[in-house]
């Protein structure tokens, strides 16, 4: 089963979280054989982290909730909350089997929270721009809760553009960069 994990930071909370990076690090290298997409994404300024967005497949909803909640950083209160949903790959490949430039333009997180009938099940335009895209659901996977993707664009409305955005209680949009130990 695949989860999408997006921990916001907490304000004033980087130096706790320069702090934990080896910490952090060695966590996430236990999970690295099960992850499909990771990394940072950053306030306006394109520097300051603001929050960290791992997808990977786990065995189940109880499984999900311990690779968030035993995080590190969440154990240290770098992080101020937590969304975890069960989430489906519609592309069918991890963010190293991206075929685009990963250092061209920019790349966002884009989550989309609704609630009724489930739209964007399915991207609206070729992928290629798509380095990770898919529902979010219920921890049954019955009931569609809204749709996320990692895409790089050249603006953050273009990268909005992703989805049918009057379809959803809620757009954000969060530059976003490749993660992984360096």
């Amino acid at each position: 089963m695949e989860f999408l994990c997006y921990h916001r930071d907490r304000p004033g909370s980087l130096p706790l979280r320069l702090a934990l990076g080896e910490a952090h690090w060695s966590y996430m290298d236990e999970f690295a054989d099960r992850m499909i997409a990771r990394g940072p994404t950053f306030a306006a300024d394109g520097e300051t982290p603001s929050g960290s967005v791992h997808i990977v497949d786990l065995p189940d909803a109880a499984a999900a909730r311990a690779f968030a909640f035993d995080e590190p950083n969440y154990q240290a209160g770098v992080y101020r909350d937590v969304l975890l949903r069960r989430w489906r790959n519609v592309l069918g490949r991890t963010m190293w089997d991206f075929p685009g430039d990963r250092a061209a333009g920019q790349r966002y997180l884009v989550l989309g929270l609704g609630e009724g009938p489930a739209v964007d099940l399915a991207p609206s335009a070729g992928d290629g721009d798509l380095v990770a895209y898919g529902p979010l659901l219920s921890d049954d996977g019955e009931r569609w809760l809204g749709t996320a993707g990692l895409v790089r664009a050249d603006s953050a409305s273009e990268a909005a553009a992703l989805l049918t955005v009057d379809a959803y209680a809620g757009v954000e949009v969060h530059l976003w960069d490749f993660g992984g130990r360096r």
